[in-house]
């Protein structure tokens, strides 16, 4: 039992703390805060605490729990809204009102609640870590596999029968070299270290999330890494919300690190009414949210986002594909800062510590597709999205700089598109994707294809329509011959009728692959035909008023089912009215 010594903020110094560990959770003064030890010099130790810590006074004891920070593990996870070190809020609420107390210690996992577990294996069967003993369905849409925890294998000498149990009764034993072990439905596992796989493969199949300028134009690959930075009112958030609701991952978790408490009720308040589109049920069924408002304390924004990428590595391990959502992670580099600054660090870059790229690095690092533990092949994904906040907007800063070193996708977000209600406001110029390459096999394989060389030709006008901008702001666009005139227009239609998107209509809101990839197609045959008929006379002004145009902008609000027959109407419409244009020139 050692006590305090000395307070600054969230920083605490113990005396008498001989025989801790690095990352051991302790208990601070009268009230029992929880904190962390992050440094450890003879008998002293250094903690940050997840707590306020107004009041506390040199002299309080502080008392260790010899384990690091951890997270439990087991049926119950998801649909729940935790705090950054997996306190429920809603049993906190329960019990202590609206505004959580000190102190307050709520296990992550109803201790009450029983779960119907199916066993998967019999007594005498050899296991390794990683096999599933049994299932538990969690909710409606995710079976919860019950697996051997990492480092334990042998032969299973007790099983439970198929009935009700809470996560704290045991299922099965194990004979193991070291001895019996018992296995419940919960485990635990300590958040700051990765959990085991058996090999990272490529990423190579795309994370949909039926947005047109992510899917087509910067992919990212399930188990790969993006990032979003943007101002203020750029619409990251509403990029969280949609990357929830449709991304084809089977479990979406999203972390709002130091967010606004406005922003961050409003996606307390959204998302369990939101309804997940694939199967009419609602989408918490298969989220989790971790809330960790700018008014917490701010340690707690670092154990947040750790406390989420383990939860994502363990449905990850069960084969799922997962998407995590950090918004957002400059607020987590504040912390790290703040804190930094009260330990008396020398201070690196604009007074973000030294180590910000390598907790940067660690945490992205984590994500990725990989094989499994277990006898059986299982190939599971975990993809990281980062949001990122520069100030004022400017990416040169240092948490944007080291993210883009990171990550592999790069969504900019651009406040003057965002000023001129174009959403999603992610600038094409500047964004990027590593991605293209890898996933291209999969578009032509399942979608058609020309997929990548489409791409790559919208890319290519609409980087030819930012140069010739450049002219037309001085000399106006009278000036530009007509062969360029049409290149701001095919430029103009894939700007206005591909990439804008609006994530409040029923049907644009998600844009299938097949539906991208005929609507783009269907955009490069329109410039073709006008590029055509300009070398055989047409004036560029005919053409850009013509009346298909209008049918193409619509085409976005046209449902699936009704695609391909409007694609052929507005294809005979456009090749007989641009005809006619050329006869009437001849």
């Amino acid at each position: 039992m050692g006590k305090i010594i000395k307070i600054a903020g969230p920083v605490v110094v113990a005396e008498g703390m001989r025989g801790s560990m690095m990352y051991e959770v302790v208990r601070v003064g009268e009230e029992r805060l929880m904190g962390e030890i992050i440094e450890l010099e003879g008998e002293r130790a250094t903690i940050q605490v997840y707590e306020e810590t107004a009041g506390l006074k040199p002299g309080e004891p502080v008392a260790g729990t010899g384990a690091q920070l951890s997270v439990e593990l087991g049926p119950g996870i998801l649909k729940q809204m935790y705090d950054g070190v997996q306190r429920p809020l809603e049993v906190i609420r329960d019990e202590t009102g609206t505004f959580i107390k000190r102190g307050v210690d709520v296990p992550a996992l109803d201790r009450e609640k029983k779960w119907e577990f199916t066993p998967l294996v019999k007594k005498g069967d050899r296991v390794v870590e990683g096999d599933f003993l049994g299932e538990v369905p969690e909710t409606e849409l995710i079976m919860h596999r019950i697996m051997v925890p990492p480092g334990v294998s042998g032969k299973v000498v007790e099983i439970a029968k198929e009935g009700s149990y809470t996560v704290e009764e045991t299922v099965a034993v194990i004979e193991t070299p070291a001895g019996r072990k018992e296995v419940k439905l919960m485990q635990r596992w300590p958040v700051r270290r990765g959990r085991p796989f058996k090999e990272k493969l490529d990423p190579s199949e795309p994370l949909l999330s039926g947005q047109r300028i992510i899917d087509t134009f910067f992919p990212v690959a399930k188990g790969g890494t993006a990032s979003i930075p943007g101002p203020f009112g750029a619409g990251k958030t509403v990029m969280g919300h949609q990357l929830a609701k449709w991304s084809d991952a089977h479990v979406f978790i999203y972390i709002g690190c130091g967010e606004r408490g406005n922003e961050m009720t409003e996606v307390l308040e959204e998302f369990p009414h939101l309804e997940d589109p694939k199967t009419g049920k609602p989408l918490m069924e298969r989220t989790v949210l971790i809330a960790n408002t700018s008014n917490m304390p701010v340690a707690a924004r670092d154990a947040s986002v750790y406390t989420g990428i383990t939860l994502g590595e363990y449905y990850r391990d069960m084969g799922y594909s997962v998407a995590l959502m950090a918004d957002s992670t400059s607020r987590w580099a504040e912390a790290m800062r703040e804190i930094s600054g009260r330990l008396e660090e020398m201070p690196g870059e604009e007074g973000y510590p030294a180590y910000l790229a390598s907790r940067l690095a660690n945490f992205y690092e984590r994500a990725g597709r990989v094989v499994t533990l277990g006898s059986e092949e299982r190939i599971g994904s975990l993809t990281v999205i980062g949001a990122v906040s520069p100030p004022g907007g400017d990416f040169s800063e240092p948490v944007t700089q080291n993210t883009l070193r990171i990550t592999k996708v790069f969504w900019a977000l651009d406040a003057s598109l965002a000023d001129r209600r174009h959403f999603p406001a992610i600038n094409w110029l500047r964004s990027y994707s590593l991605y293209l390459d890898s996933v291209a096999e999969w578009w032509k394989e399942q979608v058609g294809e020309e997929w990548l060389e489409l791409r790559n030709r919208a890319m290519a006008l609409l980087q030819k329509e930012a140069e010739l901008q450049e002219i037309v702001q001085l000399v106006g666009p009278d000036a530009l011959p007509e062969k360029e005139r049409i290149v701001l227009e095919g430029a103009r239609v894939i700007r206005e009728d591909f990439l804008q998107q609006n994530a409040f209509h029923d049907v644009d809101t998600y844009c299938s692959a097949d539906k991208q990839y005929k609507m783009l197609k269907l955009m490069l045959e329109f410039y073709d035909l006008a590029n055509d008929a300009v070398a055989r006379g047409v004036a560029a002004r005919d053409i850009a008023e013509l009346e298909v145009k209008d049918d193409i902008a619509r085409l976005k609000y046209v449902p699936e089912e009704e695609l391909d027959r409007a694609i052929e109407e507005i294809r005979k419409k456009m090749k007989a009215q641009i005809e006619a244009l050329a006869k009437e020139e001849r």
